[in-house]
């Protein structure tokens, strides 16, 4: 049985794609995968089991990325959709704000990635990292912001996020490896003011900006998979604000 765009009642968590192998779910920002050591707080895959019971993880994306996340309703499956990713045969597309425009609408960065020896938990560029490579594609330019799409061809830890910081455009909101402060209108708008019913300003985007596109992928029975989730109402918002003023 197919469903699309199905909210689960906790969470607002919006089931994508579902048949009786697999879920695909769109994950909100702020939200684990799965549990973390601690048992801090609740994950993705705990308020799915509450649905469906025996869930399967195929792969997971961080907690501050939104977007598109995959589980497998039975073992087989699972070893079949880990095999496919491991083995890089899942496409795998991202949605990024990023500061400012880059230079070519097109591109592949393809730069060694390693763990920050001295800030552990994050990464850097270095000649004796994994080889990674992501391939970008500008989607909407402004001196401000720009809207891109990456096709992740390797699976590195914050390869994105390393990597449009290694272009000189780093995510919008990316407290590691780019600039913390949110988006605010007022920050692009020479004559921005509050409307009557408003305090103070809320900001258009106070996340990460990068959100899990698109997955692509075969069945064992040959059927073409192709998941694709919403692009994020914020990102929306922001670009639609710059139309107006340019």
């Amino acid at each position: 049985m197919l469903q699309k765009n199905q909210p689960l009642q906790k969470n607002n968590i919006q089931i994508i794609y579902e048949d009786e192998n697999i879920v695909g779910v769109n994950k909100p920002a702020g939200l684990l995968t799965i549990p973390d050591r601690l048992q801090s707080e609740k994950s993705l895959k705990e308020t799915l089991i509450e649905k469906y019971g025996a869930i399967y993880t195929v792969h997971r994306i961080d907690k501050d990325t939104s977007g598109l996340v995959l589980f497998a309703k039975n073992e087989n499956i699972h070893k079949y959709l880990s095999q496919l990713f491991e083995s890089r045969q899942v496409q795998k597309f991202y949605l990024g704000i990023v500061l400012g425009m880059p230079q070519s609408s097109t591109g592949i960065i393809d730069v060694p990635i390693a763990e920050n020896p001295i800030h552990k938990g994050t990464m850097y560029i270095h000649r004796k990292g994994k080889p990674s490579q992501t391939s970008y594609q500008v989607l909407e330019a402004n001196r401000h912001f720009s809207l891109v799409q990456f096709e992740l061809h390797t699976g590195r830890t914050h390869q994105i996020r390393v990597h449009a910081k290694e272009i000189g455009h780093p995510l919008a909101r990316d407290a590691i490896y780019g600039n913390a402060l949110p988006v605010y209108l007022s920050s692009i708008k020479k004559k921005y003011k509050l409307s009557k019913n408003e305090e103070a300003e809320t900001p258009i985007i106070n996340r990460l900006a990068l959100h899990a596109a698109k997955l692509n992928f075969k069945l064992q029975n040959g059927k073409q998979i192709q998941l694709e989730t919403p692009v994020p109402k914020e990102f929306r918002a922001l670009m639609q604000q710059l139309k107006k003023l340019y």
